[in-house]
């Protein structure tokens, strides 16, 4: 989720007016084309209105995700995600895929650690029966017992897949040394056991907990205006308990400590990430911690990172640094590929580099390049209604009123160098940093 500040960022930097998918130089600079819409039901959306193609994209986030499993049924969010258009209503699973297929309806939903979402996307045409199947879909789940063990299956599939990727080895190693006995040390997905446990009354009681109007964000781009909006999110979530169950997920200061690990793996590669305490998107030097990860190991290969550890060593294929954010913590991660045997002298470099700006900070040429290389580019894959609404969403749950872009561009354009030093000098601790090495000197299980 954290990707999208960097986009988000550059786009209130643009300071070009919305206009949702119809032009590529749309940016969201301008709050007031945000539209704060309140429904007759008192449920607040943020519109951005495109009447020139005629197409709505609704997302919506319930609070509470995958950290709210019980222990025993890890993957429950998961599972629920990929049911709830299995079937709702009189429809069976048949029948409501083909509802939607029929009127070219996207509908899907997701779970991550904080929160359960959905999107829909619509031809303004067909949006009663989008209304009306996303309805459907949220007030009454059939959650049946072929659909179960379809979904169940494919999540475990999905699973033992996980089990033998590096990449995901590494950080589901990192989350429970980083987060032992939180719920955030857990596999989203769960495991092959966590999975088989789940019933379908485990299920509802998941909708009957979780999906309330209390912990509901919803966003909306497209043809659409802000009456009859109301009404539609109204009759899509209205009928939706008020409340939900409370979530007792406490706040965690990750457990980084200096501690490594090391798993075994075959292959010639060696894949290490590394963790330590991050800072909140709300924070007032969240600009500048933006600025300073990207000066460290963003795009491309002039980040000090990439130039220390691949440029002038060739040790690492790859090099990033970035901001991590969950609802209850907040991390800068490290990561990178080498090979085995240089594996060792690649942390060693990261560790060197990431002290020195810690110490020195950065100098004027590296910080007007973050800066315009984050003022610069608009990707122009986010030009659609889905994707501001997608994007919209982001912002919502980071807790920012809708007016925020251009406050937010106005402190990146101020940040100086000695800001960025200080944030480094807070942030950066390599020696206080949790690693993971997936593959080691030898590259074979030990």
């Amino acid at each position: 989720m954290r990707g999208l500040w960097a986009l988000l960022l550059a786009l209130a930097l643009l300071g070009q007016p919305v206009r949702a998918a119809t032009a590529v130089k749309a940016s969201l600079a301008k709050a007031s084309l945000v539209e704060r819409v309140v429904s007759p039901g008192g449920i607040e959306v943020w519109l951005v209105r495109d009447a020139k193609n005629p197409i709505i994209a609704l997302n919506w986030s319930f609070r509470g995700g995958a950290a709210t499993d019980p222990a025993d049924r890890l993957g429950l969010a998961a599972m629920a995600a990929g049911l709830l258009d299995e079937g709702a209503g009189d429809l069976d699973s048949a029948a409501f895929q083909n509802r939607l297929a029929d009127h070219s309806i996207g509908l899907a939903f997701m779970a991550s650690r904080d929160w359960f979402s959905g999107a829909l996307l619509t031809l303004r045409e067909n949006r009663e029966e989008a209304f009306t199947l996303t309805r459907l879909a949220l007030t009454a789940p059939r959650f049946d017992a072929d659909a179960i063990a379809r979904i169940r299956g494919q999540l475990q599939v999905a699973v033992r897949r996980e089990e033998a990727d590096p990449v995901t080895v590494a950080y589901h190693t990192l989350a429970r040394q980083l987060f032992p006995g939180h719920p955030y040390g857990h596999p989203l997905r769960g495991t092959a056991d966590t999975l088989a446990a789940i019933t379908a009354d485990d299920l509802r009681g998941f909708a009957a907990r979780r999906l309330a109007r209390d912990g509901l964000l919803v966003t909306v781009a497209g043809d659409i205006d802000p009456v009859e909006l109301g009404a539609a999110v109204d009759w899509i979530f209205g009928a939706l308990p008020a409340t939900a169950a409370p979530a007792a997920i406490t706040d965690v200061p990750p457990a980084t400590e200096g501690r490594s690990v090391t798993v075994p793996w075959p292959g010639p590669q060696s894949l290490f990430v590394q963790a330590g305490a991050g800072i909140a998107p709300s924070d007032p030097d969240w600009p500048a911690a933006l600025l300073l990860t990207h000066i460290l190991g963003g795009e491309g290969l002039e980040s000090r990172l990439a130039e220390a550890v691949r440029a002038r060593r060739g040790l690492s294929y790859d090099v990033q640094c970035n901001l991590q954010s969950y609802a209850h913590a907040d991390l800068l991660i490290v990561t990178g590929s080498t090979a085995n045997a240089t594996v060792g002298q690649a942390l060693r470099l990261v560790r060197h580099t990431l002290a020195d700006v810690a110490a020195h900070g950065v100098t004027a040429r590296e910080l007007r390049d973050a800066r315009t290389y984050l003022t610069g580019s608009f990707p122009l894959q986010f030009t659609n209604d889905r994707a501001i609404a997608a994007l919209l969403l982001d912002i919502r749950r980071d807790g920012y009123a809708a007016g925020f872009l251009d406050h937010r561009a106005a402190l990146l354009r101020r940040v100086t160098r000695a800001d960025v030093r200080r944030v480094a000098a807070r942030l950066l601790r390599p020696g206080a940093m949790a690693t993971v090495v997936v593959g080691g000197p030898d590259g074979a299980p030990r």
